[in-house]
């Protein structure tokens, strides 16, 4: 299962710093998710982190920006991939963007060509978002097909609950709150999650 870390929406502090030492600590997927920033604010915070690490970040907003990072990876809103043009989804693919988007309902997933993943939830209780909760049954699953996007699960995710979506079917774990809200134990707190992950699979 593949391990990917949003962004904190906010500004926090020594962000950039933070970002850094997570890909040092092993991170090989960031979501930079910053639905309230301009396109100069999210530029600084760009500059500020180490520029080997780029190929690793997906972009959120102001997707026009990626080109001067050497960006490849463009991520999608509900309602940005609904307003968006199917054959510019296409061209983007085609000049080598990885693409992902978000969904809340599990039937769409045979919509999403061509999306190489999204995320779906929430699958347990935000730890970041008080109230907002799952409503999946205990006997959820996820039955893929191979021509369908790789599912990422999103919402809740913790170490105690990372047996249940491999259970579950998902590809992958997205995690926010686990990170963000107590940014002085995120290194720890992802450390954690990733050896327990790379212990299960060998």
């Amino acid at each position: 299962m593949q391990l990917i870390v949003i962004s904190h929406p906010d500004s926090v502090v020594n962000e950039a710093q933070v970002i850094n030492q997570l890909f040092d600590a092993g991170l090989t997927r960031f979501h930079l998710r910053k639905p309230d920033w301009s396109d100069e604010q999210l530029v600084d915070l760009l500059r500020q982190i180490d520029q080997a690490f780029y190929p690793y970040i997906a972009l959120h907003q102001h997707h026009h920006i990626a080109i001067d990072f050497n960006i490849k990876r463009l991520h999608y809103t509900e309602k940005h991939r609904l307003a968006t043009e199917p054959g510019k989804l296409i061209i983007q693919k085609e000049e080598g963007y990885v693409l992902s988007t978000s969904i809340h309902d599990i039937t769409e997933l045979n919509s999403l060509i061509p999306f190489d993943y999204t995320f779906f939830g929430p699958v347990f209780n935000s730890i970041s978002k008080p109230g907002y909760q799952s409503n999946l049954t205990e006997d959820f699953n996820i039955n893929q097909n191979d021509n369908q996007p790789r599912v990422i699960a999103l919402g809740g995710v913790e170490y105690s609950n990372l047996d249940k979506l491999k259970l579950m079917g998902f590809d992958g774990a997205a995690i926010l709150g686990t990170i963000w809200n107590d940014p002085t134990q995120a290194i720890t707190n992802f450390r954690k999650l990733q050896e327990y992950l790379l212990t299960k699979q060998t």
